[in-house]
């Protein structure tokens, strides 16, 4: 009892009373809330750790009897508390978490630490200055916005080329609807030319933070301006008036005309004075009704940033004085009748001419409507087509547009004009002699575009002419194909117009009736939630966005019926986003119990034009999958006891269950005596709200048997209620180990120049490879004997022999009989292949030695039949194979390359693989 009383006596004098804390955060970052206590060396029991965390007089998170609690949108890490470290976790903040956090942490009702932290927001705001003109020498405005800061206020100043022109001034701003403010600084000042292309600045000071954005202005030169009159003789015929506008800047001038305040319809130039300024002259007829009216009439000129336009006006009165009707006599009124009769012959003839030819024209062309796909999905491409039916298609072009806005050929970019060697029209099909068209290069087969992309997906072509029967005339497709996009084509027509090629006058128009968009929608996967007010009862809520038009239906079912929602969006009309399309959500509510252990499977699913099924997502409550690793092992030796573990991770409910089995020789046996005992398991331990992990060990020292067999192994399984099947994670009795490998290769050779190469290799597993070559500056692969055997150490051993004979002739009709020969009886003993160094190892070659060179054509014969025999392969089954190397010449006469012979080893135990060469010395070079 005295110590426990001492214990808390310690406990209490660790107690720290922080001073309050200050946090800012970004908006949508996660930001971290100290909360750090220092624990004696000594052991505490963590159940009796009590952690809160409140704010604003809610709790927050909670640790009580290694229980966790926390609200939704906050995250800890309990495995930190045995460290002191009790700091909450702040997930995507925001304006409503704002305020006093309180953390308290206590053991067995003593309380160890009390802190407090303010958490508070903190945003830059985002600078903007409108593109404004400014006036030369006329008192101008510009405004410098910063939207989305908070907390209030900002500072706004001035510069120009860097100098302050106006110093730092405070403003508070006003709130938006989301909470976050914006602000409007305004600079006044008198534009002079020494203004045009300076830089000018806009700071904002924030929460000690500067911003700046340059810019330039833009300055209007207003312009003087003359009206006059173009002298005309009499008042019966049109009078043309001109306007001068001298010294204004920019370029772009607009001039309007006016008669007794009532705007009269447009006509244009410009020229650029030496100064940089620009001049233009503009006219205007009167017809003899406008002229005949009188009155005033004026010249505005508007410019940008200019409110009121310059003008300059006179009376018509002033403008033409009113002369006396000439006086004609009878011959030149005759004369004048006679002329005016021809005129008027003349005009009747070409207008009848040029009627006729017109109505041919159009009476000729049969053009259809424009037809549209049925279903016109976004990000998928669709058509829309015109047939032209007459005698002259081949002269008929066409022009597409979208409303009123000319479409033009996106389907080549990237791809070079200059390539094709004839005229590009971007509108058109490019029609070639004798009736043949060239089509745009791009397949319609090719990549699609984004379907949010910024730039629409447009591809223009055309098929034909195309001949058809008996009565000689001819049809020309036009299509234009086209990827949908809401923010561009909603609501929207397409225009097909049609003229002859080289003319401007359109002869037919159609026009698209309007299409409706689809998108189809993305549904998310349910999600689970407590319901605020009521813990028992759980909220299931599902995302559709994406689609269009805006009509959608979500209907609920659970095993037995189906579901009422309580909350959905799709009720009413959805609003759309910035790019056109819609988004809903819909919720529905079930008891906690139905849901907590899965008893209830829940389903929704969710219908939509553009669908051709409905989309339907499934959950069965909390029930998490569990996450199973592969089996590690923490011991290396196989003398040691073996220990085994398995880390199952992210499950709901905690209940699992783990068995582990024995396998023997890779296969399973389901015999109850196979199941090993001994097994443990840690946890399961709460990680995150309904997520729990566990830690699977088993302990074992393997035994003799197990040991020898190196095969078979240990199978871990896991058993879940969220599981149809157990997972299982399988791990190898086999143990890798290196073997031990002789610094070089042994070698013996014969009295016929029969090289006997061998390699003798102890312990390791699995089995080493080994691969035997040989040649002079390049290597060819041999063949090798190996055999296998357990030495009196109990070590596996393994001995490779390889034998060789060298030559420096490219292989005869005899030298390959002989060596069929030795191949077929080789080396007579195995004693060659179990120890090479064995004295009077006994060669086929050294023992008919003067038979050699006198065998003949029979007794090839009978080598070969002997050789193929099957008797013989059994009896000399362990015989070993000679290989021949040939080696080339020297540089130099009677000399030849040195023999090189390598072998390589590899085993899983070795990164790299390992080699022994064995090379020829010269004097034995200069021996043979």
């Amino acid at each position: 009892m005295r110590c426990k009383v001492l214990v808390y006596v310690v406990l209490l004098t660790l107690i720290k009373h922080v001073s309050p804390t200050e946090i800012h955060a970004s908006p949508n970052t996660n930001a971290t809330l100290p909360c750090n206590v220092t624990l004696p060396p000594s052991e505490i029991d963590k159940s009796l750790i009590e952690v809160s965390w409140i704010s604003n007089g809610s709790d927050i998170a909670s640790f009580r009897k290694a229980v966790t609690r926390i609200k939704e949108g906050f995250s800890w890490n309990t495995s930190d508390f045995v460290n002191g470290d009790f700091s909450l976790t702040i997930l995507r903040a925001s304006l409503s978490l704002q305020g006093v956090y309180e953390c308290t942490v206590s053991e067995n009702s003593t309380t160890l630490h009390s802190s407090n932290v303010t958490f508070s927001i903190l945003a830059s705001p985002t600078l903007s200055i409108p593109e404004q003109w400014v006036v030369l020498e006329t008192e101008s405005q510009l405004e410098c916005h910063a939207d989305g800061f908070y907390p209030p206020p900002v500072s706004f100043s001035w510069t120009r080329d860097g100098q302050v022109i106006n110093p730092a001034y405070q403003v508070d701003g006003e709130q938006t609807a989301v909470g976050y403010y914006r602000a409007v600084g305004n600079l006044t000042f008198y534009p002079s030319r020494e203004d045009q292309n300076v830089t000018f600045g806009c700071k904002v000071l924030h929460s000690g933070s500067y911003q700046e954005l340059e810019f330039q202005v833009n300055i209007t030169y207003l312009p003087s301006v003359k009206l006059s009159t173009v002298p005309s003789s009499s008042n019966n015929i049109p009078l043309t008036l001109y306007c001068d506008v001298e010294s204004f800047y920019p370029e772009e001038v607009s001039v309007s005309w006016f008669q007794n305040g009532t705007v009269l319809p447009e006509p244009p130039g410009t020229e650029q004075n030496p100064d940089g300024t620009y001049r233009t002259r503009r006219y205007y007829t009167l017809t003899p009704e406008q002229r005949e009216q009188g009155g005033k009439v004026e010249c505005a000129v508007n410019q940008p940033g200019v409110k009121q336009p310059a003008r300059s006006s006179m009376y018509l009165n002033e403008m033409v004085p009113r002369d006396e009707a000439p006086v004609l006599t009878k011959s030149a009124k005759a004369s004048v009748a006679m002329m005016c009769i021809s005129l008027v012959l003349v005009f009747l003839l070409c207008f009848g001419f040029s009627w006729r030819r017109r109505d041919e024209k159009q009476k000729s062309l049969s053009v259809s409507g424009i037809i549209l796909p049925p279903h016109v999905i976004v990000g998928q491409k669709g058509r829309v087509t015109v047939s032209i039916e007459g005698r002259r298609v081949d002269r008929v072009q066409t022009a597409w547009f979208l409303n009123d806005t000319p479409i033009s050929d996106t389907s080549l970019t990237g791809t070079s004009k200059a390539n094709f060697n004839c005229l590009y029209n971007p509108l058109t099909t490019i029609h070639l002699p004798y009736g043949l068209t060239l089509t745009s290069p791009v397949s319609e087969k090719g990549p699609l575009l984004p379907s949010r992309a910024q730039m629409g997906y447009y591809k223009l072509h055309t098929e034909g002419p195309l001949h058809s029967s008996g009565s000689g005339t001819q049809q020309l497709i036009s299509s234009l194909t086209f990827i949908p996009q809401i923010s561009i084509h909603k609501g929207a027509v397409f225009k097909c117009q049609v003229s002859y090629a080289g003319k401007e006058k359109i002869v037919v128009e159609r026009v698209s009736e309007k299409f409706t968009i689809l998108s189809a929608p993305e549904v998310s996967e349910i999600q689970l939630a407590e319901t605020p007010n009521d813990p028992d009862v759980i909220s299931l809520t599902v995302q559709a966005s994406q689609f269009h038009p805006d009509v959608i239906t979500f209907r609920w079912f659970c095993q037995g019926g189906e579901l009422s929602p309580v909350a959905s969006q799709a009720s009413s009309s959805p609003r759309p986003n910035s790019e056109g399309f819609f988004s809903a959500s819909s919720q529905c509510k079930l008891p906690r119990s139905e849901l907590e252990m899965g008893g209830t499977k829940v389903w929704v699913s969710v219908h939509h034009i553009a669908l051709k099924q409905p989309v339907t997502c499934e959950t069965r409550g909390f029930i998490k999958r569990p996450c199973v690793s592969e089996i590690v092992r923490s011991t290396s030796s196989p003398d040691q006891a073996l220990t085994l573990g398995c880390e199952i991770t992210d499950f709901y409910p905690p209940d699992i269950t783990v068995t582990w089995l024995k396998l023997r020789e890779g296969e399973r046996d389901d015999r109850e005596e196979e199941v090993i005992e001994g097994g443990e398991m840690w946890g399961p331990m709460q990680t995150h709200p309904r997520l729990f992990r566990a830690t699977a060990i088993l302990m074992r020292r393997p035994t003799i048997q197990e040991k020898k067999e190196r095969g078979g192994g240990i199978v871990c399984r896991v058993e879940h209620c969220s599981l149809q099947e157990p997972i299982e994670r399988h791990w190898r009795n086999a143990d890798i180990v290196a073997p031990s490998i002789p610094a070089s290769i042994s070698v013996y050779w014969s009295s016929e120049g029969v090289g006997v190469f061998s390699l003798l290799l102890k312990g390791g597993h699995p089995k080493v490879k080994l691969l035997w070559a040989a040649g002079g500056p390049t290597l060819s692969p041999l063949v090798s004997n190996e055999t296998e055997e357990i030495g009196d150490d109990g070590q596996r051993e393994l001995k490779s022999v390889c034998a060789l004979e060298r030559s420096t002739r490219p292989p005869s009709r005899t030298d390959k009989q002989l060596e069929k020969r030795k191949n077929g009886h080789a080396i007579k003993t195995k004693a060659a292949v179990t120890d090479p160094d064995t004295q009077g190892i006994d060669y086929i070659d050294e023992k008919v030695d003067g038979e050699n060179n006198n065998i003949d054509r029979d007794e090839e014969t009978k080598s070969d039949l002997y050789e193929d025999s099957d008797e013989e392969r059994e009896e000399d089954s362990g015989a070993l194979h000679i290989n021949r190397v040939n080696l080339t010449k020297g540089r130099r006469e009677n000399e030849r390359t040195r023999l090189r012979v390598c072998v390589e080893i590899t085993h899983p135990a070795l990164k790299l693989p390992v080699y022994r060469t064995w090379t020829e010395p010269n004097e034995e070079i200069a021996s043979t």
